[in-house]
């Protein structure tokens, strides 16, 4: 059965960890002297006097953790930390609505980006700050960042690790997983702080730089200006973005493999060649359209169609320009975007690449097959053989990804949303990308969506975050048995 009592002590660990993090935005708060101060202290509290009970719940526990308790406890910690994560929005009164804040949260930390806040600039820094590190601790996984802290307290973080990473590819780049934790932080910590130094140079505050690095490295898109990137006007900005949203979407193994100068086998990744070639032609195609159909020169139409394309692709979201004004067919483009998603192993959502590999080479197999019925033909990826069981669960996936789609589509059409922007709101939520289509495309809030519609795009951000199978299974009868 599942161990609750580990379960209960490592959730308290992690309220404790957030209670830290509510604590330094409340240095941000007091660096500006702004009103949400006590705000946080009063959050901080909260979390942290619950976070210390569960810690006594569990005490006495034997820190052991099956697979089974993995996928539990990593579902329950994304809903603990949204949970706890929205007070300081709902006590500040920014968001009093409790559907709101929790959506709001949710958002963060599943690295989604899509707001209800029509007027962001209104809310004071420590909140704006802690908006920006909601996406950036919820970027890479809270508990991909726990599994490094975990030993520390007794506890095994593989089993974590696995219900976490649950997509097709989770390689583990040392033997011990909590050294490969601390060396991907080491390397996702760099490039927030690289990227600080660059947009700095562009001419941001040091206060915008950080949140808006903060919102690249976990791709979520959470922007201090309603306008987003839009409203600084900078080429320079647009571009550096624009990198670091493509970096950003790399497994993050080949991230550690291009650190330690392994080139060769980095740039030779099936999916890495898959996901640049994708954003040249996305890019290519939608400059093209809007060279031939805007007022944009060559070079205006290139840096737009690059910044929307990588945005979306890496499920970021922000926006130097509202697509919804753009030819129509450059929206059926950019959606499928949002349902391709980057790189697996990296902070993006969608269905990642190497999964539309391997479908791919499974259908390029069944032409052969047809031809050859006798035939063996095993699906490789990187010159190495595919199991039979990941290829199903690949294909089960997909499948799963695309029925979900459909039937929440049609509750949200139920709940009365509109059919186009019923579409862009699922698309955007299970695949983490932040803007939708219609009147919830970049250049509106979801505010105006129907509660009901706001929790099922939350669970749909949930599902998404941690690819399906990890929530899904909580709700089967056989993983509640004790065999």
């Amino acid at each position: 059965m599942v161990n609750f009592k580990t379960i209960t002590r490592i959730i308290g660990i992690l309220l404790l960890l957030e209670t830290a993090m509510l604590l330094a935005c409340s240095g941000i708060s007091l660096y500006y002297q702004d009103e949400a101060l006590t705000d946080f202290w009063k959050s901080a509290g909260i979390a942290a006097g619950v976070g210390i009970l569960m810690v006594l719940l569990g005490k006495g526990s034997d820190g052991v953790l099956t697979r089974r308790d993995g996928y539990v406890l990593v579902s329950l910690a994304w809903i603990a930390f949204s949970f706890f994560g929205m007070l300081p929005f709902y006590i500040s009164g920014y968001i009093p609505d409790i559907t709101n804040a929790f959506f709001e949260t949710m958002s963060g930390f599943t690295s989604t980006g899509a707001t209800i806040l029509d007027n962001i600039e209104s809310l004071p820094h420590g909140l704006l700050f802690w908006r920006s590190m909601t996406q950036w601790i919820g970027g890479l996984g809270i508990i991909m960042f726990t599994i490094a802290v975990l030993p520390i307290f007794g506890v095994s973080g593989l089993q974590v690790f696995a219900a976490e990473a649950s997509g097709p590819t989770h390689d583990k780049v040392h033997p011990r997983i909590g050294i490969t934790a601390k060396w991907i932080w080491s390397v996702y910590t760099g490039i927030t702080a690289t990227l600080v130094g660059l947009l700095m140079l562009g001419g941001m505050s040091w206060f915008d730089s950080i949140c808006h690095a903060f919102a690249t490295t976990g791709t979520g898109g959470f922007s201090t200006k309603q306008a987003s990137i839009a409203y600084y006007h900078s080429p320079y900005i647009e571009y550096v973005i624009s990198t670091f949203m493509f970096i950003s979407g790399i497994n993050f193994t080949l991230l550690l493999l291009l650190v330690n100068r392994k080139f060769k086998k980095a740039f030779h990744d099936v999916e890495l060649k898959w996901y640049f070639w994708s954003v040249i032609l996305f890019t290519g195609i939608i400059a093209a359209i809007l060279y031939y159909t805007s007022p944009m020169d060559a070079e205006e139409a290139f840096r737009k169609s690059l910044f929307q394309v990588t945005s979306l692709h890496t499920s970021t979201g922000f926006a130097t320009d509202d697509y919804m004004l753009w030819p129509s067919v450059t929206w059926g483009l950019l959606t499928i975007v949002m349902v391709i998603g980057a790189c697996a192993g990296s902070t993006t959502g969608g269905l990642k690449c190497i999964r539309l590999v391997i479908l791919s080479k499974v259908s390029k197999n069944e032409f052969k097959h047809i031809l050859h019925p006798n035939a063996v033909l095993p699906v490789r990826i990187n010159k190495q053989v595919l199991s039979t069981s990941i290829v199903s669960t690949v294909l089960a996936f997909s499948f799963l990804y695309l029925v979900i789609i459909i039937i929440s589509i049609l509750l949200m059409m139920a709940m009365g949303v509109g059919f186009e922007e019923s579409i862009g709101c699922v698309i955007s939520s299970i695949g983490n990308m932040g803007p939708g289509l219609g009147d919830t495309g970049p250049a509106y809030s979801w505010n105006a969506l129907p509660d009901a519609a706001k929790w099922l795009l939350s669970l749909l951000m949930l599902l998404g975050r941690l690819e399906l199978f990890t929530v899904l299974l909580l709700f089967t009868p056989d993983f509640w048995k004790k065999n």
